[in-house]
C-alpha cells in the first residue's frame, strides 16, 4: 500500500503542569523594575487643594480691599484720635469689648444646648469681622450657624437659634430707642434723619414687600411648607429657651446691653472729642441712625452707618464738624482696629475646624 501523499501532523504529548487560572496576575521577571503610578481618584485632581489653608487668607484679602476702598475714612478718623481725650476713648474701647461679651451672652440664651464658652466668645470676636466685610447680618449669621453645627446643634435648631437671636436683638434696640425717645422727646429733630419727600416712597416700597410676601406664601405650596416648618422650629426653640430663667435672662438681658454698650462707646467717643452734646442724646442718635440703616445690604453698614451717624448727631444738635470727626474717630475705634485681629481670628477658627 503507497503511503499517503500528506504526512499525518505529529501531535505533542500533554504538558504536565497545569493551566494558569484565567485572570491570575502575571508574574514579572526579577530582573525587570516595575514602574508604579500614584492611584488617582476620579473626579479629583492629582494633589489636594488646601481649601482651609486658602479660606484662611480670605477674611485677610477682604480686610485689604475694604481699608483700600475706605482709605479716606481710615485716614480721617485716625487723625481725629491725636486730638482726644485719652482716658475717654480707654472708654469706648472698653465698652466695644463688652460688646463682643454681650452677643456671646445672647447667642448662649437663644439655644438650649450648653456651647463652649471660650470658643462661643472668640467666634463672636470673629463674625464681628465677618459681619463688616459682608453684607449686614449675613457675615455673623454664617459664621455662630456654622459654629452651632460643628458644636453638634442641629440645622434645624441653630437656624432658630439664630432667627430667636435677631429677633430678641431687634426687639431690644428699638425698646432702648423707644425708652429714650420717651424719657427725651426734645432731644432729636427726627424730620432731619430723613430727605424731604423720602417717608412716602419708604412706607409705600414696605407695604409693596410685605403683599409680595403674602402672595408668595399663599401661592408657593413649597414655599409655604418650608416657612411653615421653620416657624414650627422656632416657636418650639423660643418656648424651650423661656422655660430655663437662666436662658431667658442671657437672651434678653444681652439683647438689651449689646445695643447700649454700642451707645454708650459713641457717647465716650463724643466726650473724648468734646462734642456739646449730652450723652444720652448721643445715644439716642446712635439708635436712631442704626434702626434706620438696618436694612441698607451693605457690608457692616460700612459707607451708610457713617453718613446717618453724622446726620443724627447734627439732629442731635452738634456742629457738623465735630459731629464728623466723631463718627470717623468712633468707627476706627469700632470697625477699623479689631478688623485684622478678627480676620486673623476667623481664620484661625477656620483652620482649628471650630467653625
Amino acid at each position: 500500500m503507497a503511503p499517503p501523499s500528506h504526512p499525518l501532523p505529529v501531535r505533542k504529548p500533554p504538558s504536565v503542569l497545569a493551566p494558569p487560572a484565567v485572570d491570575a496576575a502575571r508574574r514579572t521577571s526579577s530582573d525587570v523594575t516595575a514602574l508604579r503610578f500614584p492611584d488617582v481618584p476620579r473626579g479629583r485632581l492629582p494633589r489636594r487643594v488646601p481649601v482651609r489653608q486658602v479660606l484662611c487668607l480670605v477674611p485677610l484679602v477682604l480686610v485689604a480691599v475694604a481699608a483700600v476702598r475706605h482709605r479716606s475714612v481710615l485716614a480721617g478718623g485716625f487723625g481725629q484720635l491725636r486730638t482726644a481725650s485719652w482716658p475717654w476713648l480707654l472708654a469706648a474701647a472698653g465698652a466695644t469689648c463688652l460688646t463682643w461679651v454681650a452677643a456671646a451672652f445672647t447667642r448662649q440664651g437663644a439655644v438650649v444646648q450648653p456651647l463652649p464658652k471660650g470658643r462661643l466668645l472668640a467666634t463672636q470676636f470673629a463674625a464681628g469681622a465677618a459681619n463688616h466685610l459682608l453684607p449686614t447680618g449675613l457675615g455673623a449669621g454664617a459664621v455662630n450657624l456654622r459654629f452651632m453645627t460643628v458644636c453638634g446643634v442641629p440645622l434645624a435648631r441653630s437656624s432658630a437659634a439664630l432667627a430667636l437671636y435677631l429677633l430678641a436683638e431687634s426687639v431690644g434696640r428699638l425698646g432702648l430707642l423707644a425708652a429714650l425717645l420717651a424719657a427725651f422727646p426734645d432731644a432729636l429733630r427726627l424730620g432731619t434723619l430723613l430727605p424731604d419727600g423720602s417717608a412716602v416712597p419708604l412706607l409705600l416700597g414696605a407695604a409693596v414687600l410685605l403683599v409680595v410676601a403674602a402672595a408668595a406664601l399663599a401661592l408657593v405650596r413649597r414655599l409655604r411648607t418650608a416657612v411653615t416648618g421653620f416657624l414650627r422650629d422656632a416657636l418650639g426653640e423660643a418656648r424651650s429657651v423661656h422655660t430655663r430663667p437662666a436662658r431667658a435672662l442671657a437672651l434678653w438681658g444681652g439683647s438689651l446691653a449689646f445695643p447700649a454698650l454700642q451707645a454708650a462707646g459713641l457717647a465716650a467717643v463724643g466726650q473724648a472729642l468734646r462734642l456739646p452734646v449730652p450723652p444720652a442724646h448721643m445715644a439716642l442718635a446712635y439708635l436712631a441712625a442704626t434702626v434706620a440703616v438696618a436694612l441698607v445690604p451693605t457690608p457692616g453698614g460700612l459707607g451708610s452707618v457713617e453718613a446717618a451717624l453724622i446726620v443724627a448727631l447734627i439732629a442731635a444738635g452738634g456742629p457738623a464738624a465735630v459731629a464728623t470727626a466723631v463718627v470717623l474717630a468712633y468707627r476706627v475705634i469700632t470697625v477699623w482696629v479689631p478688623l485684622v485681629p478678627g480676620a486673623l481670628t476667623l481664620g484661625a477658627l477656620v483652620r482649628l475646624k471650630v467653625i
